[in-house]
């Protein structure tokens, strides 16, 4: 009988789901990505699949259906105004990474430690108590994200009056670092949705939850500041760029409020 290690049979599932659910996604009249922007996003499903398994997997899934969703809150509205997502909300390769590169890293930094990618000898004893804060900053991560994601359309669509938060002097919806009560809200929702799931699927434990919308609230309000000051000012400031800084911010927040903080 032929025996194949079970590391290597989480890498074939992940290529066989993907494989299947992108197929099916292409056929769907209605796309919520671009063509290239679906094979990215398939090898990130294979990649958080293959080194994080199904768990790690729902939390990616969660954040792009709730994401994909938000967006698409008053999109009549929002186009009329000229503030809406470029292609109607599909996302491309940029938005895909933009959105999961620091989430992706997390979790090959987690197989690196788990699953025998490099030999025991390579890998001191002391690190492995790195594992579990990468799974951490993994969901704070795509907590922050979706907080960002749902806290800047849910403004864009129903915030009754915006403000620039570097001086907090109104400013139309869709300014780049305006932020309003409803969006704000909608955020910490956000983050907790992804915090809840996570801890019910336990990728985390319950103390997770509070330190994933800590972290989250903070690297999101940090990257309103950076849209309302840098981003204007400097070319390179690409939304997905911003968005790899929003998402590394919270991963590290949670990391950093986890082990000097909490521990």
């Amino acid at each position: 009988m032929l025996f194949i290690p079970s590391g290597v049979v989480q890498w074939l599932i992940a290529v066989a789901l993907n494989s299947f659910l992108l197929g099916i996604a292409w056929l769907l009249p209605k796309k919520l990505l671009t063509p290239s922007g679906y094979i990215h996003a398939g090898f990130l499903g294979i990649l958080v699949w293959g080194c994080l398994g199904w768990a790690g997997y729902t939390i990616v899934m969660v954040y792009f259906l709730l994401g994909s969703g938000v967006t698409r809150l008053g999109m009549a509205e929002k186009e009329a105004a000229g503030i809406a997502e470029k292609r109607s909300g599909m996302r491309s390769p940029e938005n895909v990474w933009g959105s999961a590169l620091t989430g992706a890293c997390c979790a090959v930094g987690y197989g690196i430690f788990t699953q025998g990618i490099f030999t025991q000898a390579l890998i001191p004893p002391d690190f492995s108590s790195i594992a579990p804060l990468l799974i951490l900053g993994y969901v704070a991560s795509f907590a922050t994200k979706l907080a960002d994601t749902t806290a800047s359309e849910v403004g864009k669509a129903y915030g009754r009056r915006t403000f620039l938060i570097t001086t907090f002097q109104p400013v139309p919806r869709g300014t780049e670092g305006a932020v309003s009560l409803e969006g704000t809200l909608a955020g910490i929702g956000g983050s907790l949705v992804i915090a809840i799931v996570a801890w019910a699927i336990h990728l985390i434990a319950w103390v997770g939850i509070p330190i994933c919308l800590v972290a989250a609230f903070i690297a999101t309000n940090i990257e309103s500041i950076i849209g309302a000051t840098w981003q204007t000012r400097f070319a390179w400031l690409t939304n997905e760029r911003v968005n790899i800084i929003n998402t590394t911010l919270g991963a590290l927040g949670a990391i950093v409020i986890y082990s000097f903080i909490l521990r």
